[in-house]
């Protein structure tokens, strides 16, 4: 594996500090059988170099990373091979010298900062104390060594900020925090599980770059784990694609993700979601086009006819031919919601202890219009609004100022009761369909509910319509009676999706609907909503913090900051010419696949951020 040099003059060991030989990982499930997670795994990553391993849920990527930090043991988890870290195997070592390298030599960043953060300690607190267990320091200086990786992930403002509880800081902040945590004890080896999932796509490439400088400055050697090639893409020297268990494929970034040699890792990068890629076939949006295009070759047949000697007979033809075409394209698509001077302030804190204070402009002055049958697009980093402005399309949330008119009427100030009768035209998918889901109905009983609210039906005829809308969203119908734990996150997906089509909506909100997914499964969502869309001619609000993943699927784009839009253009127009500075930095951090371009853009973001 090539090493990425640090700062320092020392020369970088070739020995790894980190091996794994002949991993594997089994689970026992009810009944005596056992699922192998992971199976006859072996790598060995060197000081200073960085090594991704990428795969679906489920591929074994993050049971390896627990097993890595011994993290397997008091589970049911049966594991076997070697993970050595400093010479000591982790697999068979006591539980007192697995606890004397964690931290200390290997240390870990998991996924969700919000649940791996204790919410009633500071941030500093606890960085503190996972210093002075590993080290024995004083107070003082384990406030000195916590303030010092504050700064070091920065955190502005680090002796301040130390005293902050995470339900303070941002998901970006609480990130690095957790990144601080780990570096606290100068671990020789840093595991990075799924870090900068459902993050922004600005915040992703901050957290990425702040994992390649602090192991480009102290040569400790990283593990990022991650489903999405592209974040692998600039930091790994070296690739390990895992698919049940089984590392499939492996070798440099650079062979790995542009010279693919096995159909599975094809296949991941096939499904990666690219702005280099050709924009799709848009459904209405074409359409309008295509007859757009009809329109003009009817014109230019008329000017070609006035100009010859028989005129006067064409002409008439002509006209009628023109008019009729000039009816088609001056009349505008439906509009099937208008949104004008849309707001949603809240008040802070200090509003309710009697001090003066500003709100908080979530959504502050939004005007658009949404036409039938189009996907629109929302986009924009976290805390932009996009949320807050969906929410109130489908008045789950009320607005402070403005009007929200859905189909001649406005919805966003009448009183529940005359809105009733409109809630089966406004659907929402939401981003984490485990948590939208009641885990004590089946998934047949839940995807029933808004039939069985809305009435007239018998119950063998609701279950025949379930039935069919399971197979429609590509749901096995005879999973009816099982509930949302058993099913994975895209199949999850699928039944808040197929929830939403049950009253046949008019407008569909769908909210980060693939944020968490992986992008094999992520690409299938999005083929399903295209499709439905298409059958039940949807209009369709897609939000993503993504704007390759919105490329693939919206028809016009608007660009969300500090609640307001400050860019509204069709697909082809913003990729290939955004006017905003704001839309070309969110299109700057979107992950490329091609290592050494990834690099580039990384060195670009660095000088940028050096000269601001």
């Amino acid at each position: 594996m090539t090493a990425t040099e640090p700062d320092s003059t020392e020369p970088v060991s070739t020995e790894p500090v980190l091996e794994v030989k002949g991993l594997t990982i089994d689970f026992p499930v009810r009944g005596g059988e056992v699922v192998h997670a992971v199976k006859d795994l072996s790598f060995s990553v060197r000081a200073g170099s960085a090594l991704g391993i990428v795969g679906q849920s489920g591929s074994g990527k993050s049971a390896t990373a627990l097993s890595l930090l011994g993290l397997h043991r008091g589970t049911s988890a049966r594991v076997s091979g070697q993970v050595l870290v400093d010479g000591v195997d982790l697999v068979s070592a006591t539980d007192t010298e697995v606890r004397k390298l964690r931290a200390s030599k290997i240390a870990m960043v998991f996924q969700d900062p919000l649940t791996a953060l204790d919410p009633f300690h500071t941030i500093g607190d606890q960085i503190s104390e996972v210093y002075r267990l590993h080290t024995g320091a004083s107070r003082a200086a384990a406030r000195a060594r916590t303030i010092e990786v504050l700064e070091q992930v920065r955190i502005p403002d680090a002796g301040r900020r130390l005293r902050a509880h995470p339900h303070e800081f941002s998901g970006g902040m609480r990130q690095r925090a957790l990144i601080a945590m780990a570096l606290a004890c100068r671990p020789a080896v840093l595991v990075a599980d799924e870090p900068t999932t459902a993050l922004d796509v600005t915040v992703q490439a901050q957290i990425l770059d702040l994992l390649a400088e602090v192991q480009s400055e102290t040569g400790m050697a990283l593990v990022l784990i991650s489903h999405d090639l592209g974040v692998v893409a600039g930091t790994a020297d070296e690739v390990v694609v895992m698919h049940r268990g089984v590392a499939v494929e492996s070798g440099s970034a650079e062979q790995v993700l542009l010279d693919p040699q096995h159909a599975y890792t094809q296949g991941l990068l096939a499904a990666m979601p690219r702005l280099d890629s050709p924009l799709p076939e848009r459904g209405p949006v074409r359409e309008r086009e295509r007859e757009q295009e009809r329109v003009a070759l009817a014109d230019g047949d008329r000017v070609d006819g006035d100009a010859g000697a028989g005129a006067g007979a064409g002409s008439g033809a002509s006209a009628s031919a023109s008019a009729s075409a000039a009816d088609r394209v001056d009349a505008e698509p439906d509009v099937l919601v208008r949104i004008e001077g849309v707001a949603k302030h809240y008040r802070r804190g200090g509003a309710l202890l009697g001090r003066r204070t500003e709100p908080l402009r979530a959504v502050d002055g939004v005007s658009l219009e949404l036409r039938a049958g189009e996907t629109l697009g929302l986009v924009g980093e976290s805390g932009s609004g996009k949320t807050t402005l969906a929410r109130m399309l489908v008045r789950l949330l009320e607005p402070s100022a403005g009007s929200v008119v859905f189909s001649g009427t406005d919805i966003s100030a009448i009183p529940e009761r005359q809105l009733r009768p409109l809630r089966r035209d406004l659907q929402m998918v939401f981003q984490d369909p485990l948590s939208s889901l009641n885990p004590r109905r089946s998934v047949g009983e839940t995807i029933a509910d808004p039939l069985r609210i809305a009435g007239g039906s018998s119950d063998a005829e609701i279950r025949t319509a379930v039935r069919e809308l399971m197979t429609n969203v590509g749901l096995d119908p005879e999973s009816y009676e099982r509930f949302p734990h058993e099913f994975s996150g895209g199949m999850r997906q699928r039944v808040g999706i197929a929830r939403a089509l049950a009253l046949r909506p008019k407008l569909l909100v769908c909210d980060e609907p693939v944020a968490s997914l992986d992008v094999s499964t992520q690409a299938v969502i999005l083929d399903l909503l295209r499709d439905v869309q298409r059958e039940y001619g949807l209009t369709v609000v897609f939000v993503a913090h993504d704007l390759a993943v919105v490329r693939q699927i919206a028809d016009r784009v608007a660009v969300m900051r500090h609640g307001r839009i400050v860019e509204l253009a069709d697909a082809a127009t913003l990729f290939d010419a955004p006017q905003h500075e704001y839309t070309r930095t969110l299109l700057d951090a979107v992950p490329i696949l091609d290592p050494a371009a990834a690099r580039a853009q990384r060195a670009r973001r660095r000088e940028a951020l050096a000269a601001a």
